[in-house]
């Protein structure tokens, strides 16, 4: 860990308001219901760990003259701060996260729309172009006749009483550790800060009313399954003009039989004759845009594999494209007419000796099964 007064940003002639102002300002940067992103959590319980030693003239002063072995020492002991401590000590000296931000999150929580997730099925080919999909969605959207208030038409919603607007309602209380403040929704108006007196005949006072509508989505190019699409305030609308949900898309990506995946690039199986193999050509491949002319070298060994560059699936939200890889396999007749029978032993009296282990072609054969 770090110096305590490099974690606050501190000189180490700091005044008590000095430290008190800098965790303040930090713990309100990495406070875990303010700061979801990976790392504020741990980076909390550090500056505040610093900080409650350093706000402590007889822990500053052990841990200015032995560093942490001296804290452990006066306290019994050293330990790190856990979670609930840190947020038991910034309650305790600051009243909480929730005393600056709470009544805003409160009635933001409190009336937003849920989530609505949806499955779209795309092919192979879909996933190589991007394509736009229209989704019909039964969700709840804003009531017209009250705008969204859930009042009565003529009327508006009055400040509720009990928590005169804030939404939320706190409680003090004392303990060995000091004082502690509580803060709770309030418990009249849910939250919200104000109370309807005359509910709309629609929406019966909830702002919002079921219906249908249709939402078109960008599926950009190079989605696997693994990957889902959130559209931001396009789920179900909040009570009493709260924000939307989110749609979460789900993508279920069809299999293409011709094909085998590998993360962007492809991989497509194509069968050949012996004469096939033994004396080339072009031969024609399917590709997620269309049929691709592939030129086969003559004298080509089964588990050979060639490939057509760009002929892949796009790199998702980046420039270039994967590639597809032919492997060709020499194709054996596992039943021969007469006159296949007679010609192979024509052949056969002049095709000559397989070459021996230890020649070139064993070596090219170990290199195309990628042994």
């Amino acid at each position: 860990m770090s110096d305590y007064y490099a974690l606050l940003g501190v000189p180490r002639d700091a005044t008590e308001t000095d430290i008190k102002k800098a965790y303040r300002r930090l713990a309100m940067q990495y406070h875990p219901d303010r700061n979801p992103e990976d790392g504020a959590e741990a980076k909390f319980k550090e500056i505040t760990e610093a900080y409650e030693v350093l706000c402590h003239a007889e822990k500053r002063a052990m841990y200015d003259r032995y560093g942490k072995a001296g804290v452990g020492s006066a306290a019994g002991g050293f330990h790190h701060v856990d979670l609930s401590e840190a947020l038991n000590i910034f309650m305790r000296d600051f009243g909480g996260f929730e005393s600056i931000f709470g009544a805003a999150r409160a009635q933001t929580d409190s009336r937003r729309g849920q989530d609505i997730r949806v499955n779209v099925r795309l092919t192979l080919a879909e996933v190589a172009t991007g394509v736009k999909r229209t989704v019909k969605l039964k969700s709840f959207d804003r009531c017209e006749a009250c705008e969204g208030s859930g009042a009565k038409a003529g009327t508006r919603p009055s400040q509720c009483s009990t928590c005169g607007g804030s939404g939320e309602v706190r409680r003090a209380a004392r303990s060995v550790f000091g004082q502690f403040v509580s803060v709770s929704p309030c418990p009249t108006c849910a939250g919200e800060g104000t109370v309807v007196r005359e509910s709309c005949e629609v929406c019966r006072g909830e702002g919002r009313v079921r219906a249908d509508r249709t939402v078109v989505v960008d599926i950009p190019a190079g989605v696997s399954a693994n990957n889902y699409l959130t559209l931001r305030g396009q789920g179900a609308a909040g009570r009493r003009n709260g924000p939307n949900g989110d749609l979460l898309v789900m993508l279920d990506i069809k299999d293409d039989e011709r094909f085998e995946r590998q993360g962007d690039d492809l991989v497509y199986d194509m069968a050949l004759s012996f004469s096939q193999a033994a004396l080339g050509g072009e031969f024609v491949v399917p590709t997620p845009y269309g049929d691709e002319t592939l030129k086969v070298p003559a004298g080509t060994q089964t588990g050979s594999t060639l490939t057509l560059q760009g002929k892949g699936l796009k790199h998702l939200n980046q420039s270039g494209t994967g590639d597809l890889h032919v492997r060709l396999h020499v194709w054996t007749p596992e039943r021969l007419t007469e006159e296949q029978v007679a010609l192979f032993r024509q052949l056969a009296l002049i095709e000559g000796e397989p070459p021996k282990r230890g020649s070139g072609f064993w070596s090219r054969l170990k290199e195309a099964l990628g042994a």
